[in-house]
């Protein structure tokens, strides 16, 4: 077995898609409308279905916001230089919601960006998750 996407209900599709490709350099992979189901599923993801983890975003139609509950976390992704990929982030629009530095009680390096539904996306810098 192994990992193929995962789900993220979303308000507005092409403002998420121009946040994940554009803001987060990922691919749109695919898009496909289901008329007769009034909803699209668009992938966006580093690579292909076939050989990475990809994000499902989920439109449906008649629905333009969600709560996001308190029980999901957040997407994370690994980063060779943190405060470069925060810099890059902060310049084409994205909001960095928690600055760079170590985690609480440990030594990663993390920061927290949010997409615009309100999801987190968690950076880690790779280099320093020897040390965790």
């Amino acid at each position: 077995m192994r990992m193929l996407h995962t789900m993220l209900r979303v308000g507005d599709l092409d403002q998420s898609i121009a946040f994940y490709t554009e803001v987060l350099g990922m691919q749109l992979l695919r898009r496909k409308d289901y008329p007769t189901g009034r909803f699209t599923l668009a992938f966006v993801g580093y690579g292909p279905e076939s050989e990475q983890t990809v994000l499902e975003l989920t439109h449906n139609w008649d629905t333009s916001s969600y709560d996001l509950g308190n029980a999901y976390g957040h997407i994370a992704l690994g980063v060779h230089d943190i405060r470069s990929a925060c810099a890059a982030i902060s310049g084409k629009g994205g909001r960095v919601v928690r600055e760079p530095g170590p985690m609480k009680h440990g030594s990663t390096v993390i920061a927290f960006v949010e997409d615009p539904d309100g999801y987190k996306v968690e950076l880690i810098e790779i280099s320093t998750l020897a040390a965790a």
